[in-house]
């Protein structure tokens, strides 16, 4: 009997983990929400209407918030007098944004089926409807995830940054279990979107692999000193259609950030460039699994965390 019971405390922990880890479903609100997914596409799609950046900001949003602890909507806390959110970290401050966008759904989500939906489930739903609004490929979002009630500063300053050379960016990637190949794919988000200047400069002035009249013509609006926010689209060819473009500006050396052509720069990663360039189909379908995995990192499922009622604070 006491081996019985001694058993039952070692497997017990273990279907717990197992089963907080299969709570995440497709279907998670079908009955409690049922409306929250034309709620979230509907709100998503009248934001890119009205500024097509708005649909890279938010793949941005979510993917900085997986990067930190897991997808737990902890990048949308604000700083209080107690409390140090993830916005003023380096990779953040001054340049994430869509934080109104998801205020503005999760009011809406609220008024329907208030305190079910998470934030966290919210900013996953929006990325991947951001990118189906710009013409990328959709894929099945696992709900249930909760919000977290912490947040983490000094974690949000090691989301890989535009300076890292290829070995960092594998290693990066490879710390949340994400491979190299997945790294390329992910990257390939930069097909959509803007960088400031001030994460690109370096890279216009001091390298030399790059296209010399791309650099030219990003100059005129990146000077040698001031303009740190100027903007410059990360896919020159086609910056508000997700398409495989980036990948093809990559092998005639027209990566914009430094972090972007490392990528193929006579590297491991060449090849895997080479087949996203040339193969679309294949580059649609890799990114969608890639976001899949990266979107059922480290949740918090069961009683961990919390719904908050208002995305900006823990209730």
């Amino acid at each position: 009997m006491a081996k019985i019971s001694l058993l039952l405390l070692i497997i017990f922990p273990f279907f717990l983990r197992m089963s907080s880890a299969q709570s995440l479903s497709a279907n998670f609100y079908s009955s409690s929400c049922p409306n929250v997914l034309s709620v979230i596409k509907t709100a998503v799609n009248s934001a890119v209407n009205k500024e097509a950046r708005m649909g890279a900001s938010l793949l941005r949003l979510h993917f900085h918030d997986c990067f930190v602890n897991g997808c737990d909507a902890s990048v949308l806390l604000d700083d209080t007098s107690n409390f140090t959110g993830e916005k003023t970290a380096g990779p953040n401050s001054g340049s994430l944004r869509g934080f109104d966008v998801i205020d503005t759904i999760k009011t809406q989500v609220e008024s329907s089926c208030a305190g079910v939906v998470s934030c966290a489930d919210i900013l996953a739903v929006a990325a991947r409807d951001s990118v189906v609004k710009l013409g990328g490929p959709s894929w099945t979002v696992l709900l249930g995830k909760r919000d977290s009630t912490t947040a983490s500063l000094s974690a949000a300053n090691n989301i890989p940054a535009p300076t890292l050379n290829l070995s960092g960016l594998i290693s990066s990637f490879s710390n949340k279990g994400l491979t190299a190949r997945e790294m390329v794919v992910l990257s390939g988000s930069h097909t959509i979107g803007q960088a400031r200047c001030t994460t690109f400069r370096n890279r216009l002035y001091n390298e030399a692999n790059i296209n010399a009249s791309f650099a030219t013509s990003v100059k005129a609006n990146c000077p040698q000193s001031g303009g740190n926010n100027n903007l410059s689209p990360l896919d020159t060819t086609s910056p508000t259609s997700f398409d495989n473009a980036y990948f093809k500006n990559l092998q005639i050396q027209k990566g914009l950030l430094h972090s972007d052509q490392q990528l193929f720069s006579g590297g491991s990663t060449n090849s895997i460039v080479n087949t996203y360039s040339s193969n679309s189909a294949t580059f649609l379908t890799d990114f969608a699994n890639a976001m899949v995995k990266m979107g059922n990192l480290s949740p918090l499922t069961g009683t961990n965390g919390q719904i908050r009622k208002n995305c900006r604070k823990t209730n």
